[in-house]
């Protein structure tokens, strides 16, 4: 099994998550990307819900153990600091004013969408494939992803474990996440220094 990794930190403009071309209009709903408090994006999905602006939290689980040894199963957001609210661009504001929130990503009055295609393809990803959160990272094989719900999506091909993992930049949010596929879903569309692991998969 290979793995997909889609990563995302706060830059001051967008790079290439799907985003929308040209400014949107005031009266079409699109989705964006929200800054938020540190360790406050479930509360803040909450109130979004309870002022009724459609929010999209991605979560992965994740097993920790605690002092006692005791193991539990955690639901974590998949992009820290971040949720996807889908709002006219009018409504920016009522975004703004919900508690925890820091800002929408833009740059001055201009929002920064985010595609419709790659948080229908997120969703799906989470649904189909295990997911989780990966170090942001620069070398490797550039590889496209040719089958399944990450179809058409570009990455770096690393190792992980005893397993191939390709690795796919959400530059807008300057993270990565993980998602495993099959080789057979990848064709390499760029060489680079982990192309030995990739041939001797």
């Amino acid at each position: 099994m290979s793995e997909i990794v889609c990563s995302s930190s706060r830059p001051a403009l967008p790079a290439s998550m799907n985003l929308g071309v040209g400014t949107p209009s005031l009266y079409s709903p699109r989705w964006y990307a929200v800054y938020t408090t540190p360790r406050h994006e479930k509360r803040i999905a909450t109130h979004c819900s309870q002022r009724d602006i459609e929010s999209f939290l991605p979560l992965y689980q994740e097993v920790r153990q605690w002092k006692n040894r005791c193991k539990v199963k955690l639901d974590l957001p998949l992009f820290p600091n971040y949720l996807f609210v889908r709002i006219e661009r009018e409504a920016r504001f009522r975004v703004l004013s919900v508690p925890g929130v820091l800002s929408i990503l833009g740059a001055g009055s201009d929002l920064f969408p985010v595609e419709d295609e790659y948080i229908g393809l997120l969703r799906q990803g989470l649904d189909e494939h295990k997911i989780e959160p990966h170090p942001l990272v620069e070398v490797g094989d550039r590889v496209k992803i040719i089958a399944g719900a990450m179809s058409g999506m570009e990455g770096i091909l690393v190792r992980k474990k005893n397993e191939l993992s390709v690795v796919l930049k959400v530059a807008l949010l300057e993270r990565s996440i993980s998602v495993e596929v099959t080789t057979a879903n990848i064709e390499v569309v760029e060489t680079g220094t982990a192309s030995a692991n990739f041939a001797g998969a």
